[in-house]
């Protein structure tokens, strides 16, 4: 056992040697020892015939010619052996038990151990082939040396019978209680690994996208170096405005801005199913389309969606942060490209990164670099995918290092169902006042509230202009 420190103690389980199950060898040994003596004493008493001494060393030798005979062919941890030489011992077992004169105890014990191995090598199986086994062969015996009665047994065969019984059950028992304190010893190691495992892959999937830590834990995908081609939708933002606001704030405050920030983005890209590639400075790379992907279509919507909710949650955030003294305003700018990339692992065998290269990323990276502050700007292949859903704006061409030909840009204004009367939310921000209102996210017991904030702002305002 081993303890930590009082602030934080960790029990490590104790350590304990697995018991084996009790030898076959051993077993029989054993078996065979408990009817030589049955035998012996019978024979002394006379209620056995004398002539049944060669069963003695028949039964003392057996065993160890069992046991070098299967040694010689090295089929000793072979089951299917196991179970065959079991039923040898039944077939034999048969013949002695007429022998005896079906004498009562003895009979009785002997059938009473041949089913107690039974059932501990092979279970109820074995047990019903084994029985089997005893009774054809006692029948097939009786044929042979004819059925003779022995008279009753006399009391000093039927201790010795019950002693030799009782002793090859009891070391045959207390064998299988160590085995099976073993088995809930282990089954609680294992369980204590499990744990540990469980909690070490939680850990680890905090450094992964959980697409891909899923993928990796569940086999779909191999920890190895290898990449191939694929339609991806790729996005790209960063905050404007952050490298003057990083001169003006503490690194403790800046760190606590920057960690709010991605977490609210990364809400964001987990609640559309984009893998978040890398965090860089106030930078966020993501992409749609692998390891899991729902079509050209419906990735690249995805991502658009992704970037609209980023925007309006980025107006939130802005408030919070202006009411806790933040002067700078931060916009985020995004970009977004559509095509094929190279995607998986590249890197060293010991060291990997999953990730993508490929010219549309260069594209959604410049793209982000053009965009104004709350602008997304989508390529040529992006808008033609969404824009029977979303509403954009031409923006012109530009000229990107990588392609021939100038590339079209469009800048995303909105759902085309959020624009107009249906509109769900309205934004509006001066110097003392901002607010942002998303009716598909309020709910019925909320409406109230806003309500008579919205009064209550409204009444102090003319309240101001009453006295100005």
């Amino acid at each position: 056992m081993t303890i930590t420190n009082k602030a934080n103690r960790q029990v490590t389980p104790r350590k304990q040697v697995a018991i084996p199950p009790m030898p076959d060898y051993n077993a029989r040994v054993l078996a065979y020892l408990a009817g030589a003596a049955i035998i012996v004493s019978g024979i002394l008493t006379g209620h056995f015939d004398a002539e049944l001494i060669w069963l003695i060393p028949g039964a003392m030798l057996w065993p160890h010619l069992l046991y070098f005979t299967v040694r010689y062919f090295n089929k000793q941890r072979n089951p299917v052996i196991r179970h065959r030489l079991l039923l040898i011992d039944a077939i034999l077992a048969g013949p002695i038990i007429v022998l005896l004169d079906f004498s009562l105890v003895p009979t009785l014990l002997f059938i009473l151990m041949m089913n107690f191995s039974f059932i501990i090598v092979g279970g109820m199986k074995s047990w019903l082939y084994g029985n089997l086994a005893w009774f054809t062969s006692i029948c097939i015996s009786s044929l042979y040396f004819g059925l003779q009665l022995a008279p009753p047994t006399p009391i000093i065969v039927s201790i010795v019978s019950g002693i030799s019984t009782g002793i090859y059950i009891c070391v045959t028992a207390y064998y299988t209680h160590q085995q099976a304190r073993a088995l809930v010893h282990a089954k609680s190691l294992i369980q204590h690994q499990r744990e540990q495992s469980i909690t070490l892959s939680h850990k680890l999937a905090k450094y992964l996208s959980p697409q891909v830590w899923q993928s990796i834990f569940t086999g779909e995908r191999d920890v190895r170096l290898e990449t191939q081609r694929k339609k991806l939708a790729v996005f790209f933002s960063d905050i404007k405005g952050f490298t003057e606001l990083s001169e003006e704030m503490e690194p403790e405050s800046l760190t606590e801005l920057l960690n709010t920030y991605f977490n609210a983005m990364s809400q964001i890209a987990l609640k559309y199913g984009g893998t978040i590639d890398k965090f860089v400075g106030d930078s966020i790379m993501i992409f749609f389309g692998d390891p899991t992907s729902r079509g050209a279509k419906e990735d690249t919507l995805a991502c658009v969606a992704m970037g609209i909710d980023m925007r309006k949650r980025m107006k939130v955030l802005r408030q919070k942060w202006q009411s806790q003294g933040i002067r700078t305003p931060l916009e985020i700018r995004m970009g977004i490209s559509t095509g094929y990339c190279t995607v998986g692992n590249f890197g060293a065998e010991n060291r990997m990164d999953y990730t993508i290269i490929g010219k549309e990323v260069n594209l959604a990276s410049r793209l982000e670099t053009l965009a104004e502050p709350g602008e997304i700007l989508v390529s040529y292949e992006t808008f033609s995918l969404v824009k029977d859903m979303v509403m954009c704006r031409d923006k012109g061409e530009i000229t990107v290092k990588g392609f021939s030909r100038s590339v079209p840009i469009y800048e995303v204004v909105d759902f085309r169902r959020e624009i107009g009367a249906n509109q769900s939310f309205m934004e509006h921000e001066t110097a003392g006042f901002a607010m942002y209102l998303d009716t598909g996210k309020i709910g019925t017991g909320e409406k109230d509230q806003i309500v008579r904030a919205l009064e209550s702002a409204a009444q102090k305002l003319k309240d101001s202009e009453d006295i100005d």
